[in-house]
């Protein structure tokens, strides 16, 4: 069932959000939407949108029913089990802005047989992520 509203929202764990936010934001474009303070200056919560996509960020430390069964990549061996893929509309400029603000490429940028232009790349904590000028809902 279609529908205009956002029906996914990826949730990511992370040693040091308050640093991830941070990367995230600086490096690859996303922007602060709701960020929850913790004991210690520590961040307990933090939604980050980019476009209409929103990412949401815990720290790696939680006991909770969901916290226990997941992790950051760089305590898993760097292991990933999935890449989120966000659509950006000028690619060329992502791509360039993240690579220039240190974003480890893992796939240049490249054209794709199904159309648009895609990259890969790693963040700070191993999260891996996939940025596209191809849009699943009208390409």
């Amino acid at each position: 069932m279609a529908t205009d509203k956002g029906t996914m929202f990826p949730g990511l764990r992370y040693t040091d959000v308050k640093t991830a936010v941070d990367w995230l934001c600086t490096v690859l474009g996303f922007e602060r939407r709701l960020v929850v303070p913790g004991p210690e200056g520590k961040i307990v919560h933090a939604q980050l949108q980019l476009g209409t996509g929103i990412i949401m960020l815990g720290p790696d430390d939680v006991k909770n029913e969901f916290g226990v069964h997941v992790k950051p990549p760089k305590l898993m061996g760097g292991m990933n089990s999935q890449a989120p893929y966000i659509y950006i509309d000028d690619i060329d400029k992502h791509y360039h802005d993240a690579k220039e603000a240190g974003a480890e490429i893992l796939v240049e940028l490249r054209e794709e047989p199904y159309g648009g232009k895609f990259y890969l790349c790693r963040d700070l904590e191993g999260h891996i992520w996939s940025f596209g000028s191809y849009d699943p809902l009208t390409d």
